[in-house]
């Protein structure tokens, strides 16, 4: 069709649809994930320094380097597979290698980047994950794990579950271990095909990763509560006041309205880190959900690790923001009441002082017809 112009940006649109494709894998095989992130406003940081960050790895690689508007990039580096994502507040490098070192989660693979280049990261590690892919059907699994799991994991954490329809069989403590690194082991079934064993291990590793940044705002929420616990003492306070009308009703209205602008700027600075916190959280109960959990050995699966320690920490994020909201309206509300009764008090003023002077121009007016009439009079 050459007759109808095409709409703006239709295939840019389309071609996201397809964009980040899983990686293909095939037991054994390992993969690393780092990600970085600046402590202080990572949204607005120079995405330019990332892609620099970028291209000095390559370079040191003999790798090609991606557009200059790309979001992500994978590529062969040496004897790996890179992949880069470019995301709102962090950027994440993910290699993948055919095989397992001798010794389980050495962190080897992590020497792809060098030490000098991690020092000159334009941010900070935000978390870093290892992953070890084994072959082995179910029962091979089970008895895997039962064989290593104190040497690989911390037991009282464990979380393990048999994923897709016994396509795989997944572990992870969610322990950060003596070198900073998250463990995950991945024990592929015969029948598992490369792309669905990429899938797999692509989703625990977003799993572990938008699990971290939730947990970002768990610090910020209770810092919003002390505060809130704070200004709501002072707003009861300030309500007492004025249900006993003591004080003076303008220098109240003064303190309600420095309060409300106090709790939007408090609302303002979070109002990111909280949307950010509901938005991650909703990509980790997503991925886990299309990995269809099913028990191994009576242990917890990984959506029940999640209810116990991660749910709680984001319901504490959702009431810090709700408890900031319903302060705010609360404040405003008062600060409504409390203006409409200064108004009142002016409006029943603003008469009494038109009634005198209406009595005034009347006695003005009875003392001028008093002197015209003596005038009269004299004339």
């Amino acid at each position: 069709m050459t007759g109808i112009e095409e709409y703006p940006g239709r295939y840019a649109l389309y071609n996201e649809l397809h964009a980040r494709p899983f990686p293909e894998l095939s037991p054994p095989c390992r993969a690393v994930m780092l990600t970085v992130k600046r402590p202080q406003k990572a949204a607005e940081r120079d995405r330019g320094e990332d892609m620099e960050h970028l291209k000095k790895l390559l370079d040191r690689y003999g790798a090609a380097h991606p557009a200059s508007d790309a979001n992500h990039h994978t590529v062969p580096m040496g004897r790996s597979i890179l992949k880069w994502e470019q995301h709102t507040e962090f950027v994440s490098y993910t290699l993948f290698a055919d095989g397992v070192a001798k010794s389980p989660f050495d962190g080897s693979v992590f020497g792809y980047f060098p030490e000098d280049w991690l020092a000159e990261a334009p941010g900070k590690r935000l978390t870093s994950a290892l992953v070890r892919v084994e072959p082995g059907g179910p029962e091979d699994a089970r008895q895997r794990l039962q064989d290593v799991s104190h040497e690989w994991f911390v037991p009282e954490s464990l979380a393990v579950a048999e994923v897709i329809d016994g396509t795989a069989t997944v572990a992870s403590d969610f322990r950060i271990d003596e070198m900073g690194h998250v463990r995950m082991a991945v024990f592929a079934a015969p029948n598992t095909g490369p792309r669905r064993l990429g899938r797999v291990v692509q989703r625990l590793l977003e799993i572990e990763t938008y699990k971290t940044a939730s947990m970002l705002t768990l610090p910020v929420a209770r810092e919003v509560s002390t505060r809130v616990s704070g200004l709501d003492k002072e707003l009861t306070d300030i309500v007492h006041r004025m249900s006993a009308s003591r004080g003076s009703d303008v220098e109240t209205l003064d303190r309600l309205l420095k309060m409300s602008a106090e709790i939007e700027l408090l609302s303002t600075d979070t109002a990111f880190r909280f949307g950010a916190a509901e938005a991650y959280a909703a990509i980790v109960n997503q991925r886990i959900e299309v990995l269809r959990e099913e028990r191994v050995a009576s242990r917890q699966l990984f959506s029940e690790f999640m209810l116990r320690r991660f749910d709680p920490a984001m319901r504490t994020c959702r009431s810090a923001r709700s408890r900031l909201l319903e302060l705010s309206a609360r404040a405003q509300s008062a600060a409504n009441l409390l203006r409409t009764r200064v108004d009142v008090d002016s409006a029943q003023q603003n008469t009494k002082v038109l009634e005198r002077m209406d009595e005034r121009a009347a006695l003005q007016l009875r003392l001028q017809e008093t002197v015209e009439g003596l005038s009269v009079v004299a004339i």
